[in-house]
């Protein structure tokens, strides 16, 4: 029986202001906050809430057969839960249904599993956390940004204990093969790929709206019954796309929602199901590894990583940002963490790109690649500066290491001392008021003796009252 595998991706680009060569050193504040907001108000407004609102209704018409699945960033999460807290309610509400899975993928939804493993798995179990602690279960699928893969990425996200993961289905990898089954890792068998059907993607995430395509218009009746002429055997279909497709790349004019609506009701008819990536992956065997040297992704007619780091400039900022990357993991610093996390966002490289594309590229403040590229390059020469002042570049990483573990050894010894400090006068107090109450008792004894007197006066009382009776 044929399945459907429908993935989201949400992700908020993090806007870099104005940030002048003369800025560097006086100001370390890098981010448009006004932009950052009306952006993703736009979106909620325009895409988010529309779209997961007709999602919502979708599971609720159609029970537990129609299922989807979400990616968030961490970083989008952070400006949603700043700018429009609605978005993520509207998630746990999904959630709440027992048809949603959340999937795993970098915090920063930046491009660390290419140059440092450390940086990418913390990136990684950053991003679970958060996602546990908004959906109460933890990943056990994965994505990288932008679907970024190779085989040595598959072995990294294997050894962090994801079953399964989200990659392209790129003809120069696959070749005669199809997209339509579950394989694995070259370098790791047990993690399972599911690979994104390109052209059933991009026709609604690209071409649905476009009235010169000769698919145009394209109808949810059409579209399944393409799906179900498929071979037998081919039986996984995989759909992914960014969430704002709905609504931002195809406008909601464009009846994309009712579209999207109809896909459950039509696909029912052809006894096509829907699944989850874990479900997917927990039923259906491999039928065999990919063989992925290269990295490929989901991004421009290559699907590779031309698009971010294709040029000199774009190499020469990546090389820089991640030169420090494991000074600030042995560091831990939390200010200057959140701004690595803000400018390691793979959009950072993408406004720096020459290549020409099918696919508009917004650049923002950012009248070309150069002035991008002169802009980043400003703010990163501010961020390292800041680094280097509270860990200098004489410090080795491992000198920085081992000073920093004698801190925090020495701060775990101050603590406990502490802690046996107040453990030490608690117990005094308590000792006290003991040592005090033999002094207090004398007074107190010469009234005991005149009390006892009383009692003596009245025993004839007592024996006439024992007589009467």
């Amino acid at each position: 029986m044929k399945t459907i595998c429908l993935y989201f991706e949400i992700h908020q680009i993090i806007h870099l202001k104005r940030y002048r060569f003369f800025d560097i050193g006086t100001d370390h504040y890098y981010y448009d906050d006004y932009e950052n907001e009306r952006s993703i108000n736009d979106i909620a407004e325009r895409s988010y809430m529309p779209a997961l609102n007709t999602l919502l209704q979708m599971i609720q018409e159609n029970g537990k057969y129609f299922k989807v699945a979400f990616s968030l960033s961490g970083t989008g999460i952070e400006q949603l839960e700043m700018h429009a807290p609605q978005v993520l309610e509207k998630l746990q509400e999904l959630n709440e249904t027992g048809c949603v899975e959340f999937l795993a993928e970098p915090y920063s939804h930046g491009l660390s599993s290419l140059a440092n493993e450390q940086a990418f798995a913390r990136d990684m179990k950053k991003q679970c956390q958060k996602i546990e602690e908004y959906f109460g279960k933890k990943p056990t699928v994965a994505r990288n940004s932008s679907l970024i893969y190779s085989d040595d990425i598959g072995a990294q996200i294997a050894a962090l204990g994801f079953k399964g993961m989200l990659t392209e289905g790129a003809k120069h990898v696959l070749g005669w093969k199809s997209p339509h089954y579950v394989y694995n890792c070259n370098s790791a068998p047990n993690l399972k790929l599911l690979l994104r059907d390109v052209e059933l993607s991009d026709d609604i995430s690209l071409r649905f709206n476009n009235a010169e395509w000769e698919g145009y218009p394209l109808f949810a009746d059409a579209y399944i019954e393409r799906i179900a002429r498929l071979p037998e055997e081919e039986q996984i279909i995989n759909i992914f796309m960014e969430l704002s497709a709905l609504g931002i790349a195809q406008p909601l004019s464009s009846n994309i929602l009712e579209f999207i609506k109809a896909l459950p009701v039509c696909a029912k008819g052809k006894g096509i199901t829907f699944s989850t990536p874990t479900e997917i992956c927990m039923k259906v065997k491999s039928v065999g590894a990919v063989n992925v040297p290269d990295t490929l992704s989901w991004v421009d007619e290559e699907r590779d990583c031309s698009c971010w780091l294709g040029n000199a400039m774009q190499r020469e900022a990546f090389n820089k940002l991640y030169s420090v990357a494991d000074r600030l993991l042995i560091a831990n610093e939390p200010r200057i963490n959140q701004d690595w996390d803000y400018l390691q966002a793979s959009n950072n490289f993408r406004f720096m790109t020459t290549k020409p594309s099918n696919v508009g590229l917004d650049r923002g403040i950012y009248s070309g690649p150069f002035d991008a590229f002169t802009n980043y390059m400003n703010i990163l020469g501010d961020f390292i500066n800041r680094v280097n002042a509270l860990y200098p570049e004489e410090i080795d990483n491992e000198q920085l290491n081992s000073l920093l573990t004698t801190i925090k050894n020495q701060g775990d010894e101050i603590e406990m001392k502490d802690k046996e400090i107040v453990r030490l006068k608690s117990k005094l107090e308590k000792m006290e008021p003991v040592e005090k109450k033999p002094a207090e008792k004398k007074p107190a004894e010469k009234k005991s003796t005149a009390k006892k007197a009383t009692p003596a006066k009245k025993t004839p009382v007592k024996k006439a009252a024992a007589k009467k009776d």
